[in-house]
């Protein structure tokens, strides 16, 4: 399941709890994600899912929830 893979890579990108991590979860405001901990976590959704996220897509990912939709629908999966 992609929400799980992807709580996976938050959590080694923070080093967090996953039990803090759902799919309403904000990665700036929940998480206290920085840009810099935000454009790994990209990079390492990129390399798993082997996709090529464009920075403009990227800019709108606000929530977990953003992130696995956009691995869902760029995969053809159901949301």
């Amino acid at each position: 399941m992609v929400l799980e893979k992807v709580r996976e890579i938050i959590v080694g990108q923070l080093h967090i709890d996953p039990s803090v991590i759902d799919i309403d979860t904000n990665l700036m405001t929940d998480l206290e994600a920085d840009s810099l901990d935000a454009v790994e976590i990209i990079m390492a959704v990129e390399e798993e899912y082997d996709l090529a996220i464009p920075d403009d897509d990227a800019e709108k990912f606000r929530t977990v929830r953003d992130m696995v939709e956009y691995v869902e629908s760029s995969r053809g999966e159901d949301a």
